[in-house]
């Protein structure tokens, strides 16, 4: 690579740096209009076989955020009826810990004759990780989570999803309240095997 073609300094920091703030960390605001587009079309640039763009996003925010945690809840307490007030409250709780909840919702063509559904997935994941980019470089923070909403059938139509649907994650959004700590990392120099 050229010196003219290497990245920014400061992007290489910030790659090198970058962390997850735990949702319930992040607070008001979150972007919104313009901003949270712009965040979303930057999430949309990721590798796509045959440009089938194989996801969308849902929003979860205010009124549609706790009607999500409410139909959770109600879900979790007709299959666990021993379930506790704390349990049910955890429910409740999942969609309004940060402002803004995406839902990345992977919909996959699983009959493509060039492509498989693995390829779709992948880019539904690189979406996901984008998306924690975007909300950096505008100067939020996030966390992409799964859940188990996200293995889900019943729970995933209740939020949203359609039918052949599954979500590749939940990325909460907003301004960090603390800044991020660091965790354990792997030995990336053991990882590396030369093919011979």
């Amino acid at each position: 690579m050229s010196s003219s073609a290497r990245p920014p300094v400061d992007f290489v920091a910030y790659l090198k740096t970058r962390r997850s703030i735990p949702a319930i960390q992040l607070a008001a605001p979150a972007p919104e209009g313009g901003t949270l587009l712009d965040m979303l079309t930057i999430a949309a640039r990721v590798p796509d076989h045959g440009k089938l763009h194989p996801w969308r996003f849902i929003l979860y925010r205010g009124a549609g955020a706790a009607a999500a945690g409410e139909r959770l809840a109600a879900l979790y307490a007709g299959r666990h009826p021993e379930a506790k007030a704390g349990h049910l409250d955890v429910e409740r709780g999942r969609f309004t810990r940060a402002p803004l909840v995406v839902g990345v919702v992977s919909c996959v063509n699983p009959v493509h004759p060039k492509i498989p559904v693995w390829e779709q997935e992948l880019s539904a994941g690189a979406v996901c990780l984008n998306l924690l980019h975007a909300a950096s470089a505008f100067g939020f923070a996030g966390q992409w989570v799964s859940e188990w909403m996200c293995y889900d059938d019943e729970a995933a139509r209740l939020l949203g999803a359609a039918a052949g649907e599954r979500f590749a994650g939940f990325v909460h959004i907003g301004t960090p309240t603390q800044p991020p700590v660091e965790r354990d990392r792997p030995d990336v120099p053991a990882l590396i095997t030369e093919y011979a």
